[in-house]
């Protein structure tokens, strides 16, 4: 299993992947290449000392990657990661699902499970998590940014992408609604609840399942008129991996 140890060996990693995942047409391809942009932007924020505490800010990039690379690794070594990244992982051999609906599982499993974790573990046990909550929301607030610029990429290869934004008005539907701030706020209470928990392993557990249930919310949606939306969506959206990944990428 693949771990790194700097924010360099990150990129390196996610690079691999991307290259592994295009080579097999896999849909895995589409969150590396938006956490790859990411995690890009953040080293070029730390060398501009963007952040309260830049090396701090390197530690948090490193553990909270790992947390991924460690899921990505487990279930293609044919084992069981949380349950929230296998239901994102286990997603991506539905050809029914947007590119988008991809995006938004990695997004899911990274940000409600894996973030609040990594940040108690930057802190250390004796921490006070209050001193890293601005650096928290500077690193949400670029990956809110990040994914609007992919959002956009995403209609260079979806021609009819923009009907989801259209019909979404009013309907309580997760793939259509999911929002990057609500997952950072709700993050951060759980950074919080699994800082002070005395057996962080049972409120990992509860977590994940929660989580793993968003998860399944985001492949599946309960409206009829949203499933035909997705279904003519998707219809037009190029299906070629490779094709997608570049324009992603670019």
């Amino acid at each position: 299993m693949k771990q790194a140890t700097t924010i360099d060996e990150v990129i390196s990693i996610l690079e691999d992947i991307i290259t592994t995942e295009v080579a097999g047409n896999s849909n895995l391809a589409f969150f590396p290449i938006l956490y790859k942009k990411v995690t890009q932007r953040i080293k070029e924020g730390i060398a501009q000392k963007e952040f309260d505490d830049n090396p701090r800010m390197e530690r948090l990039d490193v553990i909270f990657a790992n947390r991924y690379l460690a899921a990505y690794f487990t279930y293609k070594e044919g084992q069981k990661p949380s349950l929230s990244w296998e239901n994102a992982f286990l997603a991506a051999k539905n050809q029914k699902l947007l590119i988008l609906q991809h995006l938004l599982l990695g997004i899911n499993a990274h940000i409600n499970l894996d973030l609040g974790i990594a940040v108690s573990e930057t802190i250390g046990p004796q921490g006070d998590l209050q001193n890293i909550h601005d650096d928290f929301n500077k690193i949400n607030a670029i990956l809110a940014s990040m994914v609007d610029g992919v959002q956009q990429k995403i209609g260079l290869v979806s021609p009819f992408f923009y009907l989801l934004d259209k019909v979404a008005d009013g309907k309580e539907d997760l793939i259509a609604t999911f929002s990057i701030n609500i997952a950072r706020d709700e993050a951060w209470l759980f950074a919080n609840e699994y800082h002070n928990a005395l057996d962080k392993e049972t409120v990992f557990t509860k977590r994940d399942i929660s989580i793993g249930k968003i998860a399944l919310k985001l492949s599946i949606t309960k409206s009829r008129f949203l499933r035909w939306v997705i279904k003519f969506i998707r219809w037009f959206e190029r299906k070629n991996v490779a094709q997608v990944a570049k324009v992603l990428s670019s």
